[in-house]
């Protein structure tokens, strides 16, 4: 049997490279234009390979009750790699994907196709502009993973998007946004600030030495209607292979500190990562 090669295209985006990973028979790792955007296993869709990823997994096991199906929307798609997973952990989820790179969803059909049976839709077009179309109270997760290269896009950052997410989130749902920043957390903090003014609930995620501001990376923030399960969650990070921190209450507020909230009119992408900062080796 012939080995794997690396698949590389041009899509919408820039330029998307599949590349095998020696260490595991059939498992890829996607990258656009040199940034690591996906890895997925096809032979076990749970392993979560990103740390960011795997605290996105977390979030979607303590969704809910253990085996619960969801309502899932995610906004980004790359490869797949969250909806993959949560077919596994949570088999009757009903999710819906939304990815604006039309070239990169056939990409990735071809070289690394859902299996069949599972209630995935995949949709293409602009995240915000497609969830502001979605039925109101739908969705149990929400889950945005959005970057145009390695930054987050700024009309997805405001509190007007804010509101669209909410609209579409039922009262229990959670909301969970892949973001990423460095010392002094000024995107950061306006995030958390912003979705402070929409919702009752927040918290983050983090990597200890990234919120000391040691270094640049990722972040998830969390939001909610209601109260989010911050001890499960900690408990589930904590525990991870790559231990993460869960911050919420007033911790969360020192954090936050004076930070504003951003209006549609002052919105701005996520930073630049510096370079290195997202290596693949």
């Amino acid at each position: 049997m012939n080995d794997p090669i690396a698949v590389i295209r041009d899509v919408d985006c820039g330029t998307a490279r599949l590349m095998p990973d020696v260490d595991r028979a059939r498992a890829w790792l996607l990258t656009v234009d040199g940034a690591p955007q996906s890895y997925v296993d096809l032979d076990d869709p749970a392993h979560l390979e990103f740390e960011y990823a795997r605290r996105l997994g977390h979030v979607v096991d303590c969704a809910a009750e253990e085996n619960r199906p969801l309502d899932l929307i995610h906004l980004g798609g790359g490869a797949l790699t969250l909806p993959r997973y949560a077919a596994v952990v949570r088999p009757g989820s009903r999710q819906q994907v939304v990815e604006a790179d039309r070239e990169l969803i056939e990409l990735v059909s071809e070289y690394l196709p859902l299996p069949a049976g599972q209630s995935i839709s995949v949709h293409a077009g602009d995240a915000r502009s497609w969830l502001a179309g979605a039925p109101e109270d739908s969705a149990d997760v929400l889950i945005a993973d959005v970057f145009g290269g390695s930054r987050v896009p700024a009309h997805l950052t405001s509190v007007a998007y804010a509101r669209v997410a909410a609209r579409v989130l039922r009262n229990d749902g959670v909301y969970a946004a892949n973001l990423a920043d460095g010392a002094p957390f000024t995107f950061l903090r306006s995030q958390l600030a912003t979705f402070a003014a929409v919702f009752a609930e927040t918290a983050l995620i983090a990597e200890p030495s990234v919120l000391r501001g040691r270094r640049f990376g990722n972040a998830v923030l969390l939001a909610s209607h209601t109260e989010l399960d911050t001890a499960r969650l900690a408990r589930r990070t904590a525990s991870d292979v790559f231990p993460a921190r869960v911050v919420y209450g007033a911790a969360l507020a020192r954090f936050t500190g004076d930070a504003k909230a951003v209006r549609d009119s002052a919105a701005v992408a996520s930073p630049e990562p510096p370079e290195g900062a997202f290596s693949i080796g």
